[in-house]
């Protein structure tokens, strides 16, 4: 973590459930892991068919931190398509070309202004359900495109600035996944490193180390449990897809995706062993944040 007085002086880590407010199967299982299980925080979007019932759910469970899952692609939007038409099909729900897109974000200013529109209008919509804003991250990660990141810098500053997901995963975690993961891994280096630097230069705090992009959507027991011996200095985070079903019923997109499996991981007790094992202090963002002002202090 930087942007907070400097890298954690032991290991901090951040446990997190991605697509809070796609499914009620979804927020089933945040709300179970977060009761029982290693989960500690959540992320929201805010717009997806079960938001109010993740937001219901979130506000029975203060030790459960959540953030804003922005979403720009594969979901539909907060804003009416009359306010966003160049963003949004007829049925309101974003395109998915995202290499169409990013070039669309990066040449054409009417687009850029009704990015910035939505973005904004998520950020409302969370300040709107009265919890407190953990962090921000990006669904697809496309908060790594710079005029999405800058976006999100410049917007999150009206709410706080809070802290932002680097997806900086560590090769040998992406090599034992495949050989394409690991050179998705590779050719993401140089973005990531340009988003550090953005971040750092805005004092935003955020992350050293995520697992979770090349075993999307099985992160099993396993593989926590691999993450969690060799879990390296600093602050990590680990986010996983948990629901209580899997693949196509909780999203088109996901059929591939073992969200029971997920949701078994975070509530073993050998995972749990794992965390005591590895001497890592837990929390949310905020909780890191404030951890690294009181050392700097």
């Amino acid at each position: 973590m930087k942007g907070a007085g400097g890298r954690p002086a032991r290991k901090f880590l951040i446990v997190t459930a991605d697509d809070f407010g796609l499914h009620e199967a979804v927020n089933e299982a945040v709300e179970q892991a977060a009761r029982a299980g290693a989960l500690t925080t959540a992320s929201l979007m805010v717009a997806a068919p079960a938001a109010a019932d993740a937001v219901l759910r979130a506000r029975a469970l203060p030790q459960l931190r959540v953030g804003l899952h922005l979403t720009l692609a594969d979901g539909g939007a907060q804003l009416p398509r009359c306010d966003i038409p160049h963003l949004v099909d007829a049925h309101g729900r974003f395109d998915d070309r995202l290499v169409r897109e990013g070039w669309r974000y990066f040449a054409l200013p009417r687009v850029r202004r009704q990015l910035e529109a939505e973005i904004r209008a998520q950020f409302a919509a969370f300040v709107r359900t009265g919890l407190a804003l953990d962090h921000v991250n990006a669904h697809k990660h496309l908060h790594l495109h710079p005029t999405v990141l800058g976006l999100l810098i410049e917007v999150g500053r009206d709410f706080g600035a809070p802290p932002v997901r680097v997806p900086a995963e560590p090769l040998w975690f992406a090599k034992r996944t495949s050989t394409t993961a690991l050179l998705a891994a590779a050719g993401l280096r140089a973005w990531v490193a340009l988003m550090r630097r953005r971040l750092d230069s805005a004092g935003i705090v955020h992350n050293d180390h995520v697992f979770g992009i090349a075993a999307s959507g099985s992160m099993d027991e396993a593989r926590l449990l691999e993450i969690l011996a060799r879990l390296p200095q600093g602050a990590t985070e680990i986010y996983l897809h948990p629901a209580l079903t899997s693949g196509q019923a909780i999203s088109p997109s996901m059929r591939a995706y073992r969200h029971a499996d997920e949701l078994a991981a975070l509530l073993s007790n050998r995972v749990k062993q794992a965390i005591l094992a590895s001497g890592a202090a837990c929390g949310g963002f905020r909780d890191l944040a404030s951890a690294s002002a009181s050392r700097a202090a």
